[in-house]
């Protein structure tokens, strides 16, 4: 039998660089048992005003009070698209966030560079990929090879200037957060996560994972999430 913990809140999932919306199908299983509604952006990866217009049209349609939830890239996303008045909590897994004027670049060059970037492949066509290796090694270590391999084959070509794309609004400053931090993530180093945790008052659950911790600990993040949606509905 389902808990229909929290009937009125939607919950937003936005996936990551490299990844499509198929990334939650481990944790939106979890959720809808809950009762919750649960809708998954397709956001193109082509530029963050892209990603979050992509997250608008969506958030215009679905009915508040709306959990907003990015993994990875899509952190910034949760953080620029967050401020629709829909939109009463936030939840980041192994994700980006940061002040006004910040780029993933930038932060992504304040630590150590992480090895999964040693496997970007360029198309020619200012579009990137990271190889299936990556995947194996860096990305998904903790999953079995051939989920890695299959990551790998469904993954979402990011535009190369997304990298240069700067916040221009902080949805955290007004919202509560929450945030799963990875800590064993070869993708977005686990300090560069605890960091924005910290910058921005989330509640933390750090997991020994990869970056694939919405599949490896699909029930830490559901419970996080969850937590947000309690929240959501209270205002």
């Amino acid at each position: 039998m389902s808990t229909n913990t929290n009937p009125q809140a939607t919950i937003v999932l936005i996936h990551g660089a490299w990844a499509d919306g198929s990334s939650w199908n481990a944790v939106i299983p979890g959720l809808l048992s809950r009762g919750l509604k649960v809708v998954a952006v397709q956001n193109p990866l082509t530029s963050l005003a892209e990603d979050v217009a992509a997250t608008k049209r969506v958030l215009s349609f679905v009915e508040g009070p709306v959990v907003l939830v990015g993994h990875s890239w899509a952190g910034f996303v949760v953080t620029e698209a967050g401020d629709d008045p829909k939109v009463k909590s936030l939840v980041y897994v192994s994700a980006f966030s940061g002040n006004v004027g910040q780029t993933t670049g930038e932060l992504v060059g304040k630590y150590p560079s992480p090895p999964a970037l040693g496997g970007i492949r360029e198309d020619g066509n200012g579009f990137v990929y990271l190889s299936e290796q990556a995947f194996i090694d860096d990305v998904a270590q903790d999953l079995p090879s051939d989920m890695a391999r299959l990551l790998a084959a469904t993954q979402g070509p990011l535009a190369k200037s997304t990298f240069g794309d700067a916040l221009t609004t902080t949805a955290w400053r007004t919202r509560p957060s929450w945030f799963i931090v990875s800590t064993s993530d070869r993708a977005v180093s686990p300090d560069l996560q605890r960091d924005a945790a910290k910058l921005m008052g989330s509640t933390v659950t750090e997991v020994p994972s990869s970056h694939m911790s919405l599949i490896s600990h699909a029930d830490e993040v559901i419970k996080a999430i969850t937590q947000a949606a309690e929240a959501a509905v209270r205002g």
